[in-house]
């Protein structure tokens, strides 16, 4: 077995006058560059730098590999809808088919979803706590308006048609400015064109409630954010919802959508929804579309849905993945497919032991019971090895930051003290790494490609906990600087930073609560372009009575 190096981040968190203090320090040049050292080496770099690496960078996580051996024993995507309307699975809260039947037997309109909707809106502004930080009444109305016309002519668009669906502010959305949680940029008007994501869920029919909350720039995933407000999830208020799409995830939770759109460069889909007991689908590097999404970290995105249950992720995976000619990363994929088995029979699945182990023991337990849970379904769960996990965390804090301090260089160059503490922080580190780490970097990206190629000939699918803790509590000193917590960023991020680097589709779904009521989340990769894999295995484990949020309502039964 290979041996588990996978350090934890043991750094003291910083929070109010501690945490300005060390970013003006970091303005200094007397102090700059001993402050870096320091940080660098709790980071690891000096190790890092010592690597004997000789495979060749590989810049994009492409998977030739994969890509030329892919073979899909999936069905085209419109029958295999088909096949999921004759038999849903349920949630606590409306799902997309729920308001699709309640469309078709007249029990409710989209306007009168909108109404809820926009009431609701109104009292979670006034409660300060809304994760959706900008929408508006006569758009949504207007959405509502030509969806009733037609479902009351028998021709809805698609599924989607009427139904909720929020957008992280990330993502270009008409008539919505993209601030990227942050004070900087949005700033010069509305979006011109709809991201190619919401033109084709605009095109679905689509009723967008507005954009929701996020980390600022996405730099951080636990949903602070210092021009905003922490994002509390629906489960505890006194606890983050995890980011860095943090609005969306609390959205779903809330009730007041089944869909909403994260991106994930670092965790950013998964670990919120799973913190806030969702379902969250991280696509194939490649698969979704980023045209019209802010450039953060080009070689580690991914857009992808935040729902409630695998049934509705499949429906929005259905619509918004494809090539796109605006984005030239989607065009060598093959075409999407879905699968829904019966049970796991045949199924191998994959566990690297200390690494699945390295969490909380309430969030081991309810992973091991799911593992169990996949056995009893006729899979066989196997034990797998991963090499040197501690290089490809670093080798992707690498690339995520560089690739954010060059999306908003010259802002931040021109005025630091408009974004955040935290994020002034993370960016001002990223100056500390050079253009060889960044390669460095990219090799360990080849060689971690190779390791999951060679572990993917074994297995079908990957298993570990989501993240390593549940959601993190707020503590009273995060406002209304933020603070600098790496040992929690370590335990949020234990499990998320391969499918980033690697490419790899990933998903979460729930895996049960802790003592404290707070949800787990259990995590499934696959290699390229495999989602329906994850997805028709995901449906397989769901539960039929997942928990529901204390806080949340349903907009079909108010």
């Amino acid at each position: 077995m290979s041996a588990y190096n996978l350090r934890r981040l043991r750094a003291p968190r910083l929070a109010g006058r501690a945490l300005k203090s060390l970013v003006t320090a970091l303005d200094s040049p007397l102090t700059r560059r001993l402050i870096e050292q320091t940080l660098l080496r709790e980071a690891g770099l000096p190790a890092f730098r010592k690597l004997d690496l000789t495979e060749s960078p590989l810049m994009m996580p492409r998977n030739l590999e994969a890509t030329s051996g892919f073979h899909s024993g999936g069905l085209p995507v419109s029958r295999a809808l088909e096949a999921l309307e004759a038999s849903p699975s349920k949630a606590g809260l409306p799902t997309i088919l729920d308001f699709v039947q309640a469309y078709r037997s007249g029990a409710c309109r989209p306007s009168d979803v909108a109404h809820r909707v926009i009431e609701r809106l109104k009292a979670l502004d006034e409660s300060g706590n809304s994760p959706v930080i900008a929408w508006n009444p006569q758009a949504i109305e207007a959405l509502a308006r030509e969806s009733d016309a037609r479902w009351a002519a028998g021709h809805p668009l698609s599924l989607l048609d009427g139904v909720p669906v929020a957008v992280k502010d990330e993502i270009d959305l008409v008539p919505y400015t993209t601030t990227v949680g942050t004070n900087v940029y949005g700033q010069d008007g509305s979006a011109r064109d709809d991201a190619t994501v919401c033109a084709r869920l605009r095109q679905a029919g689509a009723l967008f409630i507005g954009k929701t909350h996020m980390h600022e720039i996405g730099i951080g995933v636990t949903g602070q954010n210092a021009h905003y407000r922490p994002s509390r999830t629906p489960w505890n208020p006194q606890h983050f919802t995890g980011g860095s799409s943090s609005g969306s995830a609390a959205a779903v939770a809330l009730g007041l959508c089944p869909v909403a759109l994260g991106a994930d460069g670092g965790g950013s889909i998964r670990i919120p929804a799973a913190l806030c007991g969702l379902t969250g689908l991280k696509p194939t590097w490649g698969r979704v579309s980023e045209y019209g999404a802010f450039p953060l970290c080009a070689s580690v995105a991914h857009i992808g849905p935040m729902t409630l249950t695998p049934d509705d992720a499949a429906i929005v995976y259905s619509v918004i993945a494809g090539r796109d000619v605006m984005d030239p990363n989607t065009l060598e994929q093959p075409a999407p497919t879905l699968s829904w088995p019966k049970d796991l029979g045949g199924l191998k699945v994959g566990l690297f032991s200390p690494w699945f182990s390295d969490a909380d023991p309430a969030v081991v337990q309810a992973c091991h019971l799911k593992a169990e849970h996949m056995k009893r379904l006729g899979a066989e769960v196997r034990e797998v090895a991963l090499d040197d996990l501690e290089s490809v965390r670093i080798a992707h804090a690498i690339t995520i930051a560089s690739e954010m301090l060059m999306s908003v260089y010259t802002d931040f160059n021109r005025r630091p003290d408009a974004f955040g503490p935290d994020t002034r922080l993370n960016l001002s580190m990223a100056r500390a790494f050079s253009s060889a780490d960044y390669l460095r970097a990219q090799q360990v990206r080849q060689r971690l490609m190779d390791q999951m190629n060679r572990v993917f000939r074994q297995v079908d699918i990957l298993i570990t906990p989501t993240t390593a803790m549940t959601a993190p509590p707020i503590r009273e000193s995060v406002q209304p600087e933020g603070e600098s917590d790496l040992r929690t960023l370590s335990a949020l991020m234990r499990y998320a930073f391969v499918g980033n680097l690697g490419g790899h589709p990933a998903l979460t779904l729930p895996a049960g609560l802790d003592d404290q009521g707070l949800p787990i989340g259990l995590q499934l990769m696959a290699n390229h372009w495999q989602e329906d894999r994850l997805l028709g295995v995901a449906r397989c484990l769901w539960d039929s009575a997942p928990a529901v949020a204390p806080s949340a309502q349903s907009l079909l039964n108010p």
